[in-house]
């Protein structure tokens, strides 16, 4: 099958290459992918800025497709269905977040795209217990970006318990950032978006999904824009999900006495500064938001089923499998909302 393979680590190392289709053994399941988005942590990997990843190695974890072969212990997942995927493949199943079914956290896990084979591919192995047979309302399309939306929802309904008339500031509106704007809104929450001066058609999409007002921080004052949007009172949330080391500086300005910040934004380097003596002085909340666990993927979909989430709307580009360094250029480039692969046709 042919496979896009990060050969060794460092900047690209990246080749379409034929390489053996993988054979579902016991709950395995094998999907023919047929759609499957390229994410931020693709592009650190392009870069060879993630050191999590072991090479050679298959990226991509976002993706859509059909069941294309089963294990043998395989029982709730039928050949031929329509599905999306969680991006776990294996963890040790003893530790107290495996124990919590928080998957997320066990320091033994296997992910898609990052310690085994990933979907940037014409198939792609995982497991039963990942896999999401999709509503007839939800299209392999949309399903693509499943990952990304239940980043958001576990971000704004796990993480945290975001209310109605909470008020939520998002900086970064990439993909991820976008799809917690529509996650937000469809619990009642009021929405600004920050961006900058190049993320003006981000920024209008945001608007064009709900936001309830967008900042362009380069040349507009977003804290004092917040800050009579609130009646002085500040944001209760601000979901930092830019990754821009410049970016987590001013994220407290943002934020009310007691606020809460949810980093969500994955940083090239580990230390980045941010504002210690507000954390003290005003009594701030910093929590960390990583990926999402089975119980997120639940409410993700069902989200997605009911309409609350337009996903298609995010997805401004698709790119065949063999136009994968065009697709990445426009990816970096960011003259795109979310670009998506197409291994297979439908």
């Amino acid at each position: 099958m042919k496979a896009l393979v990060k050969t060794e680590p460092g900047y690209n190392k990246m080749k379409l290459l034929e390489i053996e289709k993988p054979v579902p053994r016991d709950q395995e399941v094998l999907i023919k992918v047929i759609y499957t988005g390229i994410c931020g942590t693709d592009i650190h990997g392009f870069k060879g800025e993630y050191d999590r990843l072991k090479t050679p190695l298959v990226l991509g974890h976002e993706f859509s497709g059909v069941v294309e072969a089963i294990g043998e212990n395989v029982t709730k997942v039928q050949k031929g269905a329509l599905v999306t995927s969680e991006t776990t493949f294996a963890t040790c199943g003893e530790c107290e977040p495996c124990q919590n079914k928080e998957y997320n956290l066990c320091l033994n896990r296997k992910g898609l795209g990052s310690q085994v084979n990933g979907s940037f591919a014409e198939y792609v192995l995982t497991r039963e217990e990942s896999v999401h047979v999709l509503d007839d309302k939800i299209s392999l399309l949309a399903a693509s970006i499943t990952e990304p939306i239940a980043c958001g929802v576990h971000a704004s309904m796990e993480k945290v318990q975001v209310e109605k008339n909470d008020v939520a500031v998002i900086v970064g509106p990439g993909p991820i950032g976008l799809c917690l704007s529509q996650v937000l809104k469809s619990v009642g929450a009021k929405v600004i978006v920050i961006g900058i001066t190049q993320d003006a058609d981000r920024l209008e999409t945001a608007r064009e999904l709900g936001a309830d007002r967008i900042i362009d921080s380069l040349k507009e004052d977003a804290a004092g824009i917040i800050k009579e949007f609130t009646n002085g009172k500040g944001a209760d949330y601000c979901f930092e999900c830019s990754g821009a080391a410049p970016a987590i500086k001013g994220v407290f300005d943002y934020l009310k006495q007691k606020g809460t910040l949810v980093q969500m934004g994955v940083f090239a380097k580990n230390l980045n500064e941010l504002d210690m003596n507000s954390i003290v002085q005003r009594e701030m909340n910093v929590i960390g938001s990583r990926s999402q666990k089975p119980s997120t993927w639940h409410l993700t979909l069902d989200l997605m089923k009911k309409g609350q989430i337009d996903a298609e709307r995010l997805i401004t580009k698709i790119y065949p499998l063999e136009q994968w360094e065009e697709a990445i250029e426009q990816v970096m480039a960011g003259n795109e909302i979310k670009v998506v692969l197409q291994p297979n046709k439908q």
